[in-house]
C-alpha cells in the first residue's frame, strides 16, 4: 500500500504532514509513502525522526500551489508542485491513493483533470463524515459543485452508499436527501426532482432530511448540492467550537461548576474525542478513477496520520468498483 502525499499542502506543511506520515507508518505496517514537495526541506523533517527508511520515498516537487490561486490555472501551469506530483503518482498507477491538505480547489481541479472521473460520473463530490448522535453520517457534496442537477444528486446518493457500505462497515445505509421539510413536495426544483429519481434509484432512500434531523443517528448518508454542504459542514464547525468554549467559560465561572467540571472531567474527554475532527482525517472526493483525500488545511499530524489511515482503508476497500457498477447500472437521465 502506497499512499502519495503532498507534503506542501495545508496550514502546518511539511512539519505536521511528516510528523503525520510518520506516525502512519509507525501504526501500519503495510503502508509506504512518497512525499511529493521540496526534497532538502523534507529531509529536514525527516531528520527529527526514526523511520525504516525503505518505506519513505521523496519525489522532489519544488512549487507549490497555495489557497489564493485560481485552482484550475495553477494545476496546469505548475506542473512541478507537490499536487500535481502527487496526482500523478495515482494516476500512474504508482500510487494507491493520495492525500493533501492543500486547496480545496486545486485538489478537486487536479483529481479531475489528472487522474480523471469514474467512466459515467458527472460530477465527483466532496463527503465529510459527521459524528452523529448514533454511529456518523456522510453528508455529500460539502462544496465542490455549488450548482447541480438531479441527476447529480442521484449519483451522489449511489457513491455515498458504497462508501458508507464499503469503508464505515453500514449494512443497507440509509440516505436521505436534505431539504427544508419532510414532505416529498417539499423543497425549490432541485430537492423535488431529485426525489423523484431517488425514489427509482438502487439505494435505502428514506426521503427528506431536515436539518434538525442530520445528526440524529437517522441517516447514515445524506446529499445535498455543494452550497447548501458547505454551509452545514462550515456552521458545524462553528457551532461546536462556539459551544465548547461557551461551556468551558461556564464552567470556569465560581466554584461549585469548578467542582462539577472537576467530576464530569471524564465525560467531557469522551465528547471532545467524539467532537475532534483529528479522529476522522480527511474528506474522501468520490467519482475520481483513484483514491483521493482531502486532509483539513489546518490538520495538525495527528488529522494527518488520520487521513492515512483514511487512505489506506479507501485504496483496501474496493470502492470504487463498486461506485462503478452502481453508476453504470442507472438509467440515463437527461439534463
Amino acid at each position: 500500500m502506497r499512499i502519495a502525499v503532498d507534503a506542501f499542502g495545508g496550514d502546518n506543511a511539511p512539519a505536521a504532514v511528516v510528523e503525520g506520515c510518520i506516525d502512519a507508518l509507525k501504526k501500519y505496517p503495510d503502508m509506504s509513502v512518497t512525499l511529493c514537495g521540496d526534497e532538502e526541506r523534507i529531509k529536514v523533517e525527516l531528520e527529527k525522526y526514526q523511520y525504516d527508511g525503505t518505506r519513505v520515498d521523496i519525489l522532489h516537487s519544488p512549487e507549490i500551489i497555495s489557497c489564493d490561486e485560481q485552482p484550475t490555472f495553477a494545476i496546469r501551469r505548475k506542473k512541478d508542485s507537490s499536487l500535481v506530483k502527487a496526482m500523478e503518482l495515482v494516476r500512474d498507477k504508482k500510487a494507491d491513493c493520495v492525500v493533501s491538505a492543500g486547496s480545496t480547489g486545486a485538489v478537486l481541479a487536479g483529481a479531475t483533470f489528472i487522474i480523471k472521473r469514474i467512466e459515467g460520473v458527472k460530477r465527483p463530490a466532496i463527503g465529510v463524515v459527521f459524528p452523529a448522535e448514533k454511529g456518523c453520517v456522510l453528508i455529500m457534496d460539502c462544496g465542490a459543485n455549488v450548482d447541480c442537477k438531479p441527476s447529480y444528486l442521484q449519483q451522489f446518493a449511489v457513491m455515498a452508499s458504497a462508501y458508507m457500505h464499503d469503508i464505515m462497515g453500514v449494512d443497507n445505509p440509509r440516505v436521505g436527501l436534505l431539504n427544508n421539510g419532510a414532505e416529498a413536495e417539499k423543497g425549490n426544483e432541485l430537492t423535488k426532482a431529485a426525489y423523484k429519481l431517488l425514489e427509482q434509484t438502487p439505494v435505502n432512500f428514506v426521503g427528506n432530511c431536515e436539518a434538525r434531523e442530520i445528526l440524529s443517528g437517522e441517516f447514515d448518508a445524506i446529499v445535498c448540492d455543494g452550497f447548501a454542504g458547505n454551509i452545514v459542514l462550515k456552521y458545524t464547525e462553528g457551532l461546536a467550537s462556539t459551544f465548547i468554549g461557551m461551556l468551558k467559560k461556564e464552567l470556569m465561572a465560581d466554584t461549585r461548576s469548578k467542582l462539577g467540571a472537576a467530576m464530569a472531567k471524564p465525560a467531557f474527554r469522551r465528547f471532545k474525542k467524539v467532537m475532534d475532527y483529528t479522529e476522522y482525517g480527511g474528506a474522501p472526493l468520490l467519482g475520481i478513477d483513484g483514491g483521493v483525500i482531502k486532509a483539513h488545511g489546518s490538520s495538525n499530524a495527528k488529522a494527518f496520520a488520520a487521513a492515512l489511515g483514511q487512505a489506506r482503508s479507501f485504496a483496501s476497500s474496493g470502492t470504487n468498483e463498486t461506485i462503478r457498477r452502481a453508476v453504470k447500472s442507472l438509467p440515463e437521465v437527461p439534463d
